[in-house]
């Protein structure tokens, strides 16, 4: 089974992410900051991250820089609601240049999370260990 590790600081993005996903066969495990996100890959095997941007404490940017270094093995989408740096620079094209795989602008369908889902896990092995 594949565990894919959600990433939002509001808990009803990570209730609707959760209730998207929940008719495929995943693990899912949630995290409400990059500081929790970046705890929770040091002890459990995961597949995919799906993480937001602009979270408090560590945002998404500095969460997928820190994981395609350290677990390089992680695919990442990451996913906002728009925003950017000084108006010049949107962060899921940032999100993009540093390591995500995939990006998804909010509000996204059942059907877009699922086929990016499935995308980014094509290929992968799976590993059952925590």
């Amino acid at each position: 089974m594949f565990r894919i590790l959600l990433v939002d600081d509001e808990p009803s993005v990570l209730e609707m992410l959760k209730n998207m996903l929940e008719s495929d066969d995943y693990e899912i495990l949630e995290a409400n900051n990059g500081v929790r996100a970046r705890a929770i890959c040091e002890t459990s095997s995961i597949h995919l991250i799906i993480t937001d941007i602009v979270m408090p404490e560590k945002n998404g940017i500095d969460l997928i820089l820190e994981i395609k270094k350290e677990f390089p093995e992680i695919t990442i989408i990451a996913i906002s609601g728009g925003g950017g740096i000084e108006g010049r620079f949107n962060y899921l094209d940032i999100a993009a240049l540093v390591g995500a795989q995939n990006i998804l602008r909010k509000p996204f369908s059942v059907s877009e999370l699922r086929d990016a889902t499935h995308s980014a896990l094509q290929g992968k092995e799976v590993v059952t260990s925590i």
